[in-house]
């Protein structure tokens, strides 16, 4: 919860701020593929690694704080596609940019939940 009220709650409605502002010019269905995948490319296979070390951090386990995490990570993101997209789609073409954040947050704390159990599931 520290996590997400400090570094994400101020670096992910930045990233929407931006992607807003760089996909200003865009119309139709280039805007809206576009805004999808730069939502996408944010919760790279290094956001999941930086996530699953804050897990490890937090949870003490410090032995378990190695490169694996990073394939763990590449994993889950590769998996998880179909997903976020389907999930980045409608927040970011559907969602008010208000709500974004909220709707942003919601489908990361379900994401959090897998996120830690894909140290499980691909280890």
């Amino acid at each position: 919860m520290f996590i997400g009220a400090t570094f994400y709650a101020f670096e992910i409605p930045n990233y929407f701020d931006w992607i807003v502002k760089k996909t200003s010019h865009l119309k139709g269905i280039k805007a809206t593929i576009t805004k999808t995948v730069l939502a996408i490319l944010y919760f790279n296979p290094l956001w999941i690694a930086r996530h699953l070390l804050f897990i490890q951090l937090f949870s003490g386990q410090f032995y378990d704080i190695n490169m694996t995490l990073l394939e763990i990570a590449f994993w889950s993101f590769l998996v998880n596609i179909p997903i976020s997209f389907t999930a980045n789609y409608i927040i970011q073409n559907r969602f008010k940019i208000k709500w974004r954040f909220l709707g942003s947050a919601v489908f990361s704390a379900i994401m959090a939940i897998y996120y830690a159990l894909s140290e499980t599931i691909f280890s």
